[in-house]
C-alpha cells in the first residue's frame, strides 16, 4: 500500500464507471482530470469558498499551469480515492494544489498531479490580488506556506 503524498488529505471517493472507460479498456486520462477539478472544488467548498463565492467576489483561483503523472490503470470497477492538499501560497496571486489518486482495494498511487493556480478577476480575466476571504479560507489548509 502506497502511502499518501502528505499526511491528511482532503479525500473524495469515486468509482471507475462505463464512462470513463477509453478504447484501451482503462480509465481516460481526461476522466482523471475531471475527477481532479471535482475534488479541488469539493475541497474549496469544505473550505468555505464554493463557486458562487467566487462569483459573488469577482475573483477565482484558476489553473495557470498543470501537470499529470499517469502511473498505473484503474478499470471498470475499481473504486477510488482521490486526495489533495494546498501545498504553496504566496498569499497574494498564487497558489500550488496538489492530487493524488489511489485505489481503494490495494492502496496503489495511479496517478499524481499538481496545479499552479492564479487569482483572477473574473469580469476580465485578469490577475487580481486574493481578497481577504481568500486568505482567511484558503491559508489555514496550506501545508507549506513558503512558495
Amino acid at each position: 500500500m502506497d502511502a499518501w503524498d502528505h499526511p491528511h488529505p482532503f479525500l473524495h471517493a469515486v468509482r471507475v464507471e462505463p464512462a470513463h472507460i477509453d478504447v484501451l479498456e482503462h480509465a481516460n486520462n481526461l476522466a482523471y482530470i475531471g475527477w481532479c477539478q471535482d475534488t479541488a472544488w469539493r475541497h474549496s467548498g469544505a473550505l468555505g469558498l464554493d463557486p458562487g463565492a467566487y462569483k459573488s467576489l469577482d475573483r477565482a483561483m484558476v489553473v495557470r499551469s498543470a501537470r499529470y503523472d499517469y502511473l498505473a490503470a484503474a478499470v471498470c470497477g475499481d473504486e477510488l480515492e482521490i486526495g489533495t492538499w494546498l501545498t504553496a501560497s504566496d498569499g497574494r496571486l498564487q497558489m500550488r494544489r496538489h492530487f493524488q489518486v489511489r485505489r481503494h482495494g490495494d492502496g496503489l498511487t495511479l496517478f499524481r498531479g499538481d496545479w499552479e493556480l492564479v487569482c483572477i478577476r473574473l469580469g476580465t480575466g485578469k490577475p487580481a490580488r486574493m481578497p481577504e476571504i481568500f486568505r482567511a479560507c484558503y491559508e489555514p489548509a496550506v501545508i507549506d506556506p513558503n512558495m
